[in-house]
């Protein structure tokens, strides 16, 4: 199975920059697609990034581009967030997620995932 670890959260004010961290496990994740997620207390989980293994295409959603930048690390098997310029629109808790083949928006669609991290952008 696939093991997912979140870390690098925290408490930042507008307009600062915070790295979250996605560790992986597994002998077939580096063929897997990853993204984040994020939701605030009350609302549905949201899109915010994703990436493939195989082909390192990037996905953002419309709210964080520019702001915000998937990478990954294949010697480390991690994967990041990047995130630059935070609002407190961004507060909310961040999830990594994975899938052998889907790399959408749907939440749903994920087979793995991580506990959550959360991330606190004061006004």
């Amino acid at each position: 199975q696939v093991q997912l670890v979140e870390s690098g959260g925290g408490l930042v004010q507008a307009g600062g920059s915070l790295r979250l961290s996605c560790a992986a496990s597994g002998r077939t994740f580096s063929s897997y697609s990853s993204g984040w997620f994020r939701q605030a207390p009350g609302q549905e989980r949201e899109f915010v990034t994703s990436i493939s293994w195989s082909g390192v295409i990037p996905y953002y959603a419309d709210s964080v581009k520019g702001r915000f930048t998937i990478s990954r690390d294949n010697a480390k098997n991690t994967v990041y967030l990047q995130m630059n310029s935070l609002q407190p629109e961004d507060t909310a808790v961040y999830y990594c997620a994975a899938h052998n083949s889907y790399s959408g928006r749907d939440y749903r669609r994920y087979t793995y995932w991580g506990q959550g991290t959360q991330v606190t952008v004061s006004s």
